[in-house]
């Protein structure tokens, strides 16, 4: 039984005014904006009143307005943003302004609670203000600074290690200001105490409404291997596209690469070079009903990324009944259970990740089919539902000691 199909401990307890500070959200796709969508649609579809500060993406439309986000409504404070170029998406309230926004937004809104999912910048502004209004201070990491480092064209090579220090540094001012800091799953909070002072992090999996997602638990009609997520460097879609160039032309394997990046006229170019342009598909950005059914027409779902805090595509596959070739990096092994939902490789091993490709494609129903099913046991362990209570304790001061929330941690202490 799924915590979906129990009652929440929190029917009946007052509802809570809720601030959700954001350095990413929508329009922008990535797996931060996502969990902060669907954490402020979960908690809106229970009574709470949902505020997001979050920049804006046309400094047309600021301050206060409803939107819709994940079928419900919220508000979403739309603070004055630059672009930064460098990068392909990522737009910035300004630091020097952070303050006065915060303590307005805090001060119109006066929440119970502000939860903030990035130190960098509004986070840093609604943490200062927030402290000294006597607001409760949540915190959750999605940071990982080196993967910025590649959009930062002003810091040479050699400063790098500094820059990364500096940016840790100021993770740790924010986050200590925080009642309690939570991240996705267990790697993630060991990550943070390792390169912060903040101890006591708790794993906390972002959340799946697996009831959203369409498993094909059928024998395959064909081998079509999806990757769903940004085309972007630290996700290392070149060595899926050279994975792929090495299978065997009998399988007669398909590849399907579903989203937009940075990356993807290079990945076009290498699919190209390799021979196997006919064969690879590029989606570019789709909507949602696109992407559910390329999970369920998929034999093999592919996560060569080394820099995932949790990966909620790979938790959409999981929902979607896919068995799962990742690379043995950061938390994607607290998802994929080697020779249980899938297999690890080493990552940027490509002959390794041909062989674990091959290995999915080439095997018998019977076998597959308790990998199909397997994915689905170990996702109910990220059902939404056991997500919102948990946070809603956050909110209310209540003690979660003792919480696990990733598959990883379950499975080992039963």
């Amino acid at each position: 039984m799924t915590s979906a199909s129990l009652p929440s401990p929190h029917e009946g307890k007052p509802r809570l005014r809720v601030l959700i500070g954001a350095d990413t959200f929508w329009p922008e796709i990535n797996g931060a904006a996502t969990f902060i969508a669907r954490l402020g649609a979960g908690l809106a579809a229970r009574g709470h009143d949902v505020h997001i500060a979050a920049p804006s993406y046309t400094n047309k439309k600021l301050g206060a307005q409803v939107e819709e986000h994940e079928g419900q409504l919220m508000t979403v404070h739309r603070i004055y943003s630059w672009r930064w170029y460098p990068h392909p998406w990522l737009r910035f309230a300004l630091p020097w302004r952070i303050r006065q926004n915060s303590a307005k937004i805090l001060d119109l809104v006066k929440p119970d609670v502000a939860h903030f999912q990035s130190h960098i910048i509004i986070g840093r502004g609604i943490t200062i203000e927030g402290l000294k209004r006597g607001v409760r201070l949540i915190g959750t990491n999605h940071f990982m600074p080196e993967n910025l480092l590649e959009y930062t064209l002003i810091i040479p090579p050699f400063l790098e290690k500094w820059a990364v220090k500096l940016a840790w540094a100021a993770a740790d001012r924010s986050f200590r200001r925080a009642e309690r800091v939570t991240t996705p799953t267990q790697k993630a909070a060991d990550y943070l105490e390792a390169n912060t002072s903040v101890d006591h992090v708790l794993a906390i999996s972002c959340g799946i409404d697996a009831h959203n997602y369409t498993p094909n638990l059928k024998p395959r009609t064909d081998n079509l291997i999806v990757f769903l997520g940004r085309m972007v460097e630290e996700k290392q879609i070149d060595k899926l596209v050279r994975a792929f160039a090495k299978l065997d032309p009998s399988l007669e394997a398909k590849l399907e690469i579903v989203g937009g990046g940075d990356q993807e006229s290079k990945l076009k170019a290498l699919a190209a070079s390799l021979g196997v342009a006919a064969n690879v598909k590029f989606t570019g950005y789709v909507d949602e009903a696109y992407l559910r059914n390329a999970l369920t027409r998929a034999t093999v779902f592919a996560m060569p990324s080394i820099a995932e805090l949790q990966s909620i595509s790979t938790m959409e596959a999981m929902a979607s009944g896919l068995p799962v070739v990742a690379a043995n990096a950061m938390a994607l092994p607290h998802l994929v259970h080697d020779g249980e939902n899938g297999f690890l490789f080493e990552p940027g091993n490509v002959d390794e990740f041909a062989d674990r490709l091959t290995r999915i494609l080439t095997m018998p129903e019977k076998e597959l089919l308790k990998f199909k099913k397997a994915s689905l046991r170990l996702i109910e362990a990220h059902d939404i539902q056991r997500t919102l209570d948990t946070f809603e304790s956050l909110y209310r001061g209540e003690p979660v000691e003792g919480v696990v929330a990733d598959a990883a941690r379950e499975r080992s202490s039963k």
